[in-house]
């Protein structure tokens, strides 16, 4: 079975909407000893479930399928699978997180329908050469206890 074997440590940005990865956290997908892992790196920036505001109700940003959330906004930037690929990643990883049937299927379906904008908008700002992978401040990746 796939495995998540990191915390996911994440702090708000100052815009109230995206979050930075303070510690690289990895999905492996199919099943632990699979040779197909996902890095999501330090600095790289999510917003967790891209969800428009009037469904947070049915479907929080943020909820049981978080990490799944973050994985798939990773594979969307990165690119390295298919839209297709990635968004199977997306429901084997809320599957994994044990999330409801019925939430599992409605948020893989949205994914399939709508988000190919967000696809499309990822492409154009790599082009760009915009990045959602920032260098933190030595400061910030500290996770010592003190």
């Amino acid at each position: 079975m796939s495995e998540f074997t990191d915390t996911l440590l994440v702090s708000p940005m100052a815009d109230g909407r995206t979050w930075v990865i303070q510690k690289n956290f990895r999905y492996y997908v199919g099943d632990l000893d699979s040779e197909e892992i996902i890095r999501v790196p330090t600095g790289f920036q999510t917003d967790f479930a891209s969800v428009p505001q009037p469904f947070w109700f049915i479907i929080p940003k943020w909820g049981k399928y978080g990490k799944a959330a973050v994985v798939h906004d990773y594979c969307y930037w990165e690119q390295s699978y298919t839209r297709k690929r990635s968004d199977q990643i997306f429901r084997e990883a809320m599957g994994v997180l044990e999330v409801s049937s019925w939430r599992k299927f409605l948020m893989y379906w949205a994914v399939r329908l709508f988000a190919r904008w967000a696809w499309g908008g990822n492409k154009r700002r790599k082009l760009q050469s915009k990045d959602r992978v920032r260098e933190l401040p030595q400061k910030a990746r500290d996770t010592r206890q003190w």
